[in-house]
């Protein structure tokens, strides 16, 4: 592969960085989109307050048992200092870094949980947005309040049902770094990795599943669009962790993956 084809892939990547910062200035600029919007927001705010200040009253004991694995380094004589110290310094921040790994899978949690609440909202916020710039939107179901009601149903359940895949993933890897010593170097970055990697699929989700597409075919049809989704799912993770703008940051990724389901050419329909 010469340089210019291994170019692309990284172009794409940062194509799909940049997606929740033009979801951000879509949503901002079309106030037809603020309806749909607002409860999102709010429910984010209860929700993600809620996680943060659990995350902050038990910050010793989540450090402790992200740290509790780890050796106690001792100096008898003053020149022991001089590898005590270095391994000390290492050892602190291998455990901050597991202690931010754990708070930010806590607070991403927690996202989800609010975008449970919240996808009948998304669910609407995505039809408009890609009406806004497809000129159309696929929708299932009847028409009227009905339609509504039952649409809000389905979007809820088919994000119960990615929440409960990604719980799938995550909770073997949280009971392993719970009971193996040690086990937090690995599991800790693991965590981090599925959650970048599911969070395209659950904001790209709202307009895939209106074309009825399966599990295993959204999975195939991110897996097309690899570059861009991962570049996504890294800011949308990063997004999630930013005070304050988390809290605005549900129905900007909502656009956002609305904007790759577009650009990455969603079939009409699987069925």
């Amino acid at each position: 592969m010469d340089e210019m084809e291994s170019a692309v892939p990284l172009r794409t990547a940062l194509s799909g960085f940049r997606l929740p910062l033009e979801g951000w200035r879509l949503l901002r600029r079309e106030r037809s989109l603020w309806p749909v919007a607002v409860l999102p927001v709010l429910i984010s705010m209860l929700v993600l307050s809620a996680a943060v200040g659990g995350v902050v009253a038990y910050a010793t004991e989540i450090h402790g048992w992200a740290t509790d694995w780890t050796p106690v380094l001792t100096a008898e004589r003053w020149w022991e200092w001089l590898w005590i110290g270095p391994g000390r310094a290492l050892l602190f921040l291998i455990g901050l870094s597991l202690f931010l790994a754990i708070a930010a899978a806590c607070v991403v949690a927690a996202f989800l949980l609010a975008s449970l609440l919240a996808s009948p909202f998304h669910d609407a916020l995505a039809s408009r947005v890609e009406r806004l710039i497809a000129g159309g939107a696929i929708e299932t179901g009847q028409g009227g309040f009905r339609g509504v009601v039952i649409g809000g149903l389905r979007a809820a359940l088919e994000e119960l049902k990615r929440v409960a895949c990604f719980l799938a993933a995550t909770l073997p890897l949280v009971v392993v770094g719970m009971v193996v010593p040690g086990a937090q170097l690995i599991t800790g970055p693991l965590l981090v990795g599925v959650t970048v990697f599911f969070l395209p699929l659950d904001y790209v989700s709202y307009t895939l599943d209106r074309r009825q597409l399966s599990f295993s075919e959204k999975r195939s049809w991110l897996s097309a669009n690899r570059p861009s989704s991962v570049g996504f799912g890294a800011a949308a993770f990063l997004a999630c962790l930013v005070p304050g703008f988390n809290f605005f940051a549900m129905p900007v990724l909502v656009v956002a993956g609305t904007l790759l389901a577009i650009r990455g050419q969603a079939p009409p329909t699987s069925r």
